[in-house]
C-alpha cells in the first residue's frame, strides 16, 4: 500500500467515526490539511467503497479475510467407516533456522 492510500483509508475512518458522510471532497480535505500528496482519484474511490460497503462491517472483518489455510479434520462416516477412512492430520514441515554467527565463529570476542 502507498502513503496516499493508508492516508484516505485513516480519512475515512476519521470521518466515519466522526458521524460525517464520507465523500471524495471532504477525504481530499482532510489529506490536504495533512500535507498528504496522493493521485486525485484515491478520495473517489475510497468514497466510493464508502458508500457501498460498511465502514463498521469493514473495520470488524479486517482481519478475518482468507491468508492460511485451515487444517480440518473430517468425522467418521456414520456408516461406521472404521478408522482406515478417518483423516490423517498434515505434516508439518519443520523449517531449519540458519545458526546465527557468534564472536567465537569470527575470531574475537567482547572480552579479548
Amino acid at each position: 500500500m502507498s502513503v496516499a492510500e493508508v492516508a484516505c483509508a485513516y480519512a475515512t475512518m476519521i470521518l466515519h467515526d466522526d458521524g460525517v458522510s464520507v465523500t471524495a471532497d471532504k477525504i481530499a480535505a482532510l489529506l490536504k490539511s495533512a500535507n498528504v500528496h496522493y493521485d486525485s482519484y484515491w478520495p473517489g474511490l475510497f468514497a466510493k467503497l464508502a458508500e457501498k460497503k460498511s465502514i463498521d462491517d469493514l473495520i470488524l472483518n479486517a482481519c478475518s479475510g482468507g491468508g492460511g489455510a485451515a487444517v480440518a479434520v473430517a468425522a467418521p462416516a456414520a456408516g461406521g467407516a472404521g478408522p482406515a477412512a478417518a483423516a490423517a492430520p498434515a505434516a508439518e514441515e519443520k523449517k531449519e533456522e540458519p545458526k546465527e554467527e557468534s564472536d567465537d565463529d569470527m575470531g574475537f570476542s567482547l572480552f579479548d
